[in-house]
């Protein structure tokens, strides 16, 4: 499971904007995660509610999760499609002559703080 060091990074990362900035109390933090990015969001959920608690900046702040859909684009028809509804196959042309355009992301969206 690495959704547990990948919630040790996102802490890390977060407390140390709040220090940078002076801030007391982070609320929320919104993440965006690619729909193919291999994190499993009920597993992220359980490691943030269990790692928060032991950072007195972060112990009640809330992880809101906004998925971010997994578009592929095929270099011979040029047209882009669903890539969990149809994988590397373009559904126009049958090419495999494909790639992901969107989807594997995982970026820390927006901090909340008082």
């Amino acid at each position: 499971m690495h959704e547990l060091g990948v919630v040790f990074y996102v802490i890390r990362d977060v407390k140390k904007i709040a220090e940078e900035n002076k801030v007391e109390n982070v609320e929320t933090v919104t993440l965006e995660i690619g729909e193919v990015s291999g994190v499993v969001h009920d597993y992220l959920i359980d490691c943030w509610n269990w790692a928060v608690k032991k950072e007195p900046i972060m112990e009640h702040a809330k992880l809101q999760i906004e998925t971010i859909k997994a578009v592929t684009f095929c270099e011979d028809c040029k047209k882009e499609y669903e890539t969990v509804t149809y994988a590397k196959v373009c559904p126009y042309c049958q090419s495999e002559n494909t790639y992901l355009v969107q989807g594997n992301e995982f970026n820390i969206k927006e901090i909340g703080v008082t």
